[in-house]
Parts: C-alpha cells; structure tokens; sequence
C-alpha cells in the first residue's frame, strides 16, 4: 500500500516544526525538579525592570517553569498559571499538573510564573519565629513591623500592575504568541489585569474563584460568615453528623465567647520544632484558623469536629489545623510582605466606610478588614491608581464553588459583566478552587480547544458532597 501525503498536510507539519525550533531558540531554559512534581520541568530565569515606567530602575529576576505539551508538536498556545494570595507562587501550584492541567497539557505547555516577591522570584519573606509566638496581637504587628522594616525591596513596585508587565515580558522572552490565561483567587484579579492592558496577547482566560473587580480582598466578612452558616445547615441535615454534633452552632458561639474573653490558654509543644508554647488564643488566631478550613469541602467537613473538641477542652485538632501550612517554614507559602505590598495599595484605599462598617457587623471574622488596614502604615506604599474596567473581549471561562468563603458565585457574576463572552459554572458542592474537581478539568480542556462552543456541565452534579469527619478516625464509611 502505498503512502499518500499531501503537499498541504507537509507544509503545514513543516511549519509547525520550524516554529517550534524558533520558540525552542527562544527558550533553551534549564532542566530543574521542583517540590510537588516527579519529572523534570523547563526552568527559566528571566529578567524584568523593576519599574516598567523607568528603564533605568535596574532589574529583578523572575523564575518560570514550563511543563512542555505531552504532543510532539503542541499547540502555540500555551496555558500561563497565575497563582493566589496574593504571595502564593507558580512552582507552589506544581502540583496540580497531575490533576487540574493533566487533559490541557496533552496539546498546550503550561507555563508557571513565580510572581514578582514570591517563590524563586525574589520572595519577601516574613519568617520571624515571633510571628508564632507572639501572645498578643500587638506584639504581632510589632512583629510584622520589624520583618518589613528589614526589606530593602521597594515595596511599591511590588503590585498587580507591575506583575501583569512582568507576564508580558515572559511571553515575548519564551517565544510565544497568543496565550491563554489560567487564574486561580488573587490570580483571577491578575488575570483579569493581564487581559485589559494586553488584550492582544490573550487567547482565552480560565478564572476559578473568581474576584470582581470592584471586590476589597479583606473585606469578607459576610462572606465568611455565609460559607460558615453553611456547614452548620448541612451538618444539621446530616443524620450522622446531626448526631455527633446536636448543638454545633450554639458550641461555635459559646468557644468565640471564650476566646473573645481572653479565657483559653494554650499550652502545646510546636508540631515542627517542638518548642513548648504557651500562648493565649487571641481572636485574630482562633477565626484565622477557622477562615482557612472553610476554604475547601476536604477542610471544612473536618470543622464540626473541631469545633466539639474544642468546646469540650480538647484543642488538638484545632492545633493540628492552625499549623498545616508552616510544617516546613513558619511563613508557609504565602509571602506576607507581598501579600501586604498589593493589598495595602490596591483594597485598603477602596474600603470605604461602608464596608468597613458592613465588615463589623454579624460575623465570627468580624473586623478582618480593620486589622488589615491597621498594619498598612508599617508597609508604607502608596495608593496604586485603580485600573479601568474596561470590556474584555478574549472567551472567559469563569468557575466558582457554591460553598467558597471569599469568593462565592455573586462575585464571578460581577466580574462578567465586564466580559463580552463570558461563561460562568458553578459547582455545588465545592469551595474556594474547583478546577481540579471531577470533570472541571475535562471541561477546560473542550473550553481551550473550542471557547465558543456550548459546555454540558451537567456531569458537575456527580461531585458528591464530602463527608463529615465524626470522630477521631474521620469521616464514617
């Protein structure tokens, strides 16, 4: 038998493969192994002024890791990740090849960038062992105070405008053309930057968790208090966890009460170092831990639990919890002076007095956005000017989950109300982060390879709800 090709079939293939040596001249990069992936991925340093208003500032290094496309041949149009936080790193998130980015990968690289004062890029650190032993709040901020005075970064440089320069500067070094845009929480606001100042450069975006443009970051109150009413209903019309826990919500009050009153004292060896604490539990840290287990369905299913043990005087659970990040470093993976940095200039100068008085009033995180504010004089950066909301043209896929404490389905709304071609799921069962859930990652895949085409997302309704853990072995089988 013999092999028919033809002439256009040949050029076509010729084509592909001369722009794929071109995109290679353009990114020899280096091979590097980072924590939460087994293979080795393609790592890049790549230079960006540290003001993109002046040339003459010097430069910062970014660090970016591409997992090429399993496809010989891949398609130009890589999939760029934007991490959360803000402070959270693109090689903190490379984990999630396995899961979130396995189907997009067949055909697209993707890319991973470590955000300007994150990761591999020159992170800001804040890891003062003070942090974690400070017995009040005010020794915490004198804590914080310190860390940041050390900084010899300008720390006003360090926002979502100057990041959103950076990504374009990562595309036109790696070779690209057009690139599709994945955010995840903060990353979703960076995102959403990217694509009004560049709107040329963006193919699609792929937004999960999404934050409007309008939205204060630390102004969640309400929020909060909605996905925490929301595990007391389930827990209440679950048989089983009826059961266990009958008085929850009243068990809830009745621990706030305590620790408001400065009436629980822990005393607990420090699950990485050992060192012996004895701290009080202040308000800042009992909500905190509560805030961060309601972020995902995996962590909030363990919150009656801890909750009953902590009402009944046994707070090793609510230990274990408050200290699941900072196993390995006391700052965890956020960088907080980052983290301060874009909220400082960027939310703090938009809290107006209405919110701020709607962020005290009817919930445990009560005051969350007051506290922010207090510690924006020791970061000492000026208000950044707030970028137009101006219509994004490029197809968006918007993801949200029905239970997310900070950025629940009303926002991604919001935000699509400044996008031309906009579609928005919403996973009942789930939280803050939905792309790695049942078929969300098929679903983005036929998003890449056909933004406008219709989505069934029915099989959204397969995702069971996680059980709740009813004692000390977990969840019942």
């Amino acid at each position: 038998m013999k092999l028919r090709v033809s002439w256009s079939a040949l050029v076509l293939t010729l084509a592909a493969l001369l722009a794929l040596d071109a995109k290679a001249a353009a990114q020899p990069g280096r091979g590097c192994h980072l924590r939460g992936s087994e293979e080795s991925l393609r790592c890049h340093d790549i230079n960006v002024p540290l003001d993109p208003q002046r040339k003459d500032a010097g430069q910062l290094k970014l660090h970016v890791a591409v997992a090429p496309a399993f496809r010989p041949v891949p398609n130009s149009d890589p999939v760029f990740v934007l991490a959360g936080g803000p402070g959270e790193a693109g090689s903190d998130v490379v984990a999630l090849l396995e899961s979130t980015f396995k189907r997009m990968r067949a055909t697209r690289d993707i890319v991973f960038i470590d955000q300007r004062g994150t990761g591999l890029s020159g992170k800001l650190r804040c890891d003062d062992p003070q942090l974690e032993e400070a017995a009040t709040d005010s020794q915490m901020n004198e804590a914080i105070g310190k860390c940041l005075a050390a900084i010899k970064q300008p720390l006003g440089l360090y926002n979502t405008a100057n990041a959103a320069a950076d990504i374009e500067q990562v595309r036109l070094a790696l070779g690209y053309g057009k690139v599709n845009i994945f955010g995840g929480s903060y990353g979703t606001r960076l995102g959403q930057h990217y694509a009004r100042s560049y709107p040329a450069s963006v193919r699609t975006l792929i937004l999960d968790g999404v934050a409007a443009p309008e939205q204060v970051i630390p102004a969640a109150a309400q929020d909060a208090q909605q996905a925490l009413e929301g595990i007391f209903k389930r827990c209440a019309e679950d048989k089983a966890c009826a059961k266990a826990y009958p008085q929850l919500a009243k068990e809830f009050d009745t621990l706030l009460a305590r620790v408001n009153a400065g009436a629980v004292k822990l005393d607990f060896a420090h699950p990485r170092n050992m060192k012996r604490l004895q701290l009080p539990l202040t308000n800042l840290r009992f909500v905190s831990v509560i805030h961060s287990t309601l972020y995902s369905p995996q962590d909030s299913q363990r919150l009656p639990y801890i909750i009953h043990n902590a009402y009944e005087g046994n707070w090793g659970p609510f230990l274990a919890r408050a200290y699941v990040t900072t196993d390995y470093s006391p700052e965890g993976m956020i960088a907080m002076p980052l983290h301060l940095a874009v909220v400082c200039s960027e939310d703090i100068p938009r809290l107006s007095e209405e919110a701020r008085a709607a962020d005290e009033r009817g919930s445990f995180l009560r005051g969350h956005a007051g506290r922010i504010a207090g510690l924006c004089p020791l970061v000492k950066v000026p208000a950044a000017p707030a970028q137009a909301v101006t219509p994004i043209a490029a197809p968006a896929l918007l993801l949200s989950g029905a239970q997310d404490p900070v950025t629940p389905p009303r926002r991604a709304e919001s935000a699509a109300k400044a996008m031309t071609r906009a579609k928005h799921i919403v996973v009942d069962n789930a939280g803050h982060g939905v792309s790695r859930l049942g078929c969300v990652p098929r679903l983005m895949r036929e998003f890449l390879d056909k933004p406008e085409a219709n989505l069934d997302s029915s099989c959204l309704r397969e995702i069971a709800p996680v059980p709740f853990q009813l004692g000390h072995a977990g969840a019942k089988p």
